[in-house]
């Protein structure tokens, strides 16, 4: 199975990137997925669902750690041949 996870953490902060958010990209972008979109209001990434849930789990327990106060997530399994 293949799962597609979008995801913001806040609080917001438009003049400077918080601590958390830059421990999310450092998560994701260490993570063995198989694509990551990284931007302001919004991130994603894909990968199989080993990879995608401890990447999630790992990502939920880092940015909490460094600040975050809220962390929205949405999980999508991708149909085969989807993309």
């Amino acid at each position: 199975m293949r799962l597609r996870v979008e995801f913001t953490t806040e609080p917001f902060d438009l003049d400077e990137a918080p601590a958390h958010a830059l421990v999310a990209r450092e998560v994701v972008e260490a993570a063995e997925l198989d694509a990551v979109d990284v931007g302001p209001f919004g991130n994603t990434v894909e990968g199989g669902a080993d990879a995608v849930l401890t990447t999630v789990d790992a990502l939920l327990r880092k940015t909490l750690e460094a600040g975050a106060t809220r962390v929205s997530l949405q999980v999508n399994v991708i149909a085969e041949g989807e993309k």
